[in-house]
């Protein structure tokens, strides 16, 4: 069983469904509101539990309900919460959520006690949990906090994913000590300048960032798969699954903790991406962030199903 540790954010989502997406200035009537257990990080390690991994997660909730909810949520789902701290001054962090018809979101995230995580909290983490098979990182924490976790997984021979949710810029120092990068369409912009509108363009872009380090790239491109681009090799574009949509706020999530599971399981890189996808296309069916976690049987049925085995 590999052991996957997650730096990331916990959050609450406050969910409200809606006809449409407002525009500036306008008011429209919701309905449907849920609070749901979410944050990249949370959501990530939730992912990587179902699907079969053993799972630590480091991060920080504050002295709250919402910090109380999504503590025991994830020691529910057997995710090890001993490095979860609790900070007395920042509230857990939260995400307002609009969702419309069509399963399209839109996300605004107040970060609280996230980003009150320090490097330190990291290391005091890291002295304490043994056997780490690979860390997966969001963007939901400090940057000096990445940028900690990532050192110490370079020390400790430690695979690195980092998912660069939400985009900010990064510099070529660190990109060199990331294993695997895996940005949306948005992001893989955001991070090279460059447009990703057709598959072209997004290999030029997942090159781009394979010279500025990265060891390999898995560029996500929605309804289009995802693109794996790596040193030495032809890249490979994966054709997503066919199904029907309900709810993109965690497709992502999903997608990266199927791949961390697949690579720190011994899968070949394009054998864990077409899980990933796999595990994304699932995540899209359910509403909720982690509630739409897929298991590692579900995945397995969806890959079966479509080579028709």
């Amino acid at each position: 069983m590999p052991h996957v540790v997650v730096v990331g954010s916990l959050n609450m989502d406050l969910v409200v469904r809606v006809p449409h997406m407002p525009v500036p200035g306008e008011t429209i009537l919701g309905n449907n509101f849920q609070n749901i257990p979410g944050g990249k990080g949370a959501n990530q390690a939730v992912g990587a539990a179902r699907m079969g991994a053993q799972v630590t997660m480091i991060g920080r909730v504050g002295n709250d309900e919402f910090g109380k909810v999504l503590t025991e949520n994830l020691a529910n789902e057997g995710v090890d919460i001993s490095h979860v701290s609790v900070d007395k001054e920042e509230a857990t962090g939260i995400a307002m959520i609009t969702l419309d018809q069509s399963g399209q979101n839109s996300i605004v995230v107040a970060s609280g006690a996230n980003m009150a995580l320090k490097p330190k909290d990291i290391r005091a983490a890291w002295k304490k949990i043994s056997d780490i098979d690979i860390v997966v990182m969001p963007l939901e924490v400090s940057l000096d906090c990445i940028e900690e976790a990532i050192r110490l997984a370079v020390e400790s021979s430690v695979k690195v994913v980092l998912n660069p949710a939400p985009a900010q810029i990064l510099s070529d120092e660190l990109l060199k000590n990331i294993d695997v990068l895996v940005p949306n369409e948005s992001e893989t912009s955001s991070l090279t300048g460059l447009g990703v509108e057709t598959i072209e363009e997004a290999e030029a872009a997942a090159q781009n960032l394979l010279e500025k380090g990265a060891g390999a790239v898995v560029l996500t491109l929605g309804s289009r798969g995802a693109l794996l681009v790596s040193k030495n090799k032809p890249a490979k574009m994966l054709s997503p699954y066919v199904v029907n949509v309900v709810d993109t706020t965690a497709a992502g999530d999903a997608f990266v903790a199927a791949l961390s599971v697949g690579i720190s399981s011994g899968l070949p890189l394009e054998d864990a991406v077409r899980q990933a996808n796999a595990a994304g296309a699932l995540a899209v069916t359910k509403a909720g962030a982690q509630p739409c976690m897929p298991t590692q049987k579900e995945v397995n049925e969806l890959i079966g199903h479509q080579r028709g085995e």
